[in-house]
This record gives structure tokens, C-alpha cells and sequence, in this order.
């Protein structure tokens, strides 16, 4: 299993995509270094993550949960925004946070990538 597949695919948004960043490659060990790389930026009391990609990102996190702290929503692929968006609008609080492992666009200004590809690069 390769972390980037070289093929055409279509995203959650229903765009077609040149390459996929496929991140069921990544090890656990690989998601646990990456929660305490987010854990070390964010503090928070609770954590969603975005069904499918960000559930074990999620779960790796739930260890560096603080009595209080922001909600923060996580993912492992933002292209167009609109899976974490739904999933934001879910909660009705002011204090939402984002991460995501990769961004393949800007993100709004809630949402902190991990890595961040190049717009030439992009969706």
C-alpha cells in the first residue's frame, strides 16, 4: 500500500483527482507521532474525527484530551473543505478547531494542515 497513488479518483466532493493520498498507509506509529505533533499545537476537551479518514487520528489523540480545551475536529485529506465543514456544523459551539494531516487547497482559517501541498500540486 503506497501513501500516494498515481490515479485518477473522485474526492468526497465529487471531484475528479490526478493522484490520491491514501493515508490507511500510514503505520500507527506514524498516526501516534503525528497526534503528539497536534497535541503539542492544540489544547482541547474533546475530539471528533471525520468518518472515515480521521477516526484514527482521533482516537490517537484522545490521550492528550484536557478537562478544557476547544472541540477539535480532525481528518486525514482536505481537498474542498466540505467533510470537515459538515462535520463543524454538527456543533454549535464557538470554539472549533480543525486539523488535517494533508491539505491539497488552502483551508479555512480553522482548519491547521500538518503538511500543505503546493497549489501546483493540488486538487
Amino acid at each position: 500500500m503506497s501513501l500516494f497513488v498515481d490515479k485518477q479518483f473522485t474526492s468526497h466532493a465529487g471531484m475528479r483527482l490526478d493522484f490520491k493520498i491514501d493515508c490507511d498507509a500510514l503505520t500507527g506509529s506514524d498516526i501516534e507521532t503525528l497526534a503528539r505533533i497536534v497535541a503539542q499545537k492544540h489544547v482541547f476537551s474533546e475530539v471528533i474525527g471525520v468518518p472515515r479518514g480521521g477516526l484514527r487520528l482521533a482516537a490517537a489523540l484522545e490521550q492528550y484530551r484536557m478537562t478544557t480545551g476547544c472541540l477539535l475536529i480532525v481528518d486525514d485529506v482536505l481537498t474542498t473543505g466540505t467533510s470537515m465543514e459538515e462535520a463543524c456544523a454538527q456543533y454549535s459551539r464557538d470554539d472549533v478547531e480543525g486539523v488535517v494531516i494533508f491539505a491539497r487547497g488552502l483551508c479555512p482559517t480553522w482548519i491547521k494542515p500538518i503538511f500543505q501541498l503546493e497549489d501546483w500540486a493540488g486538487p
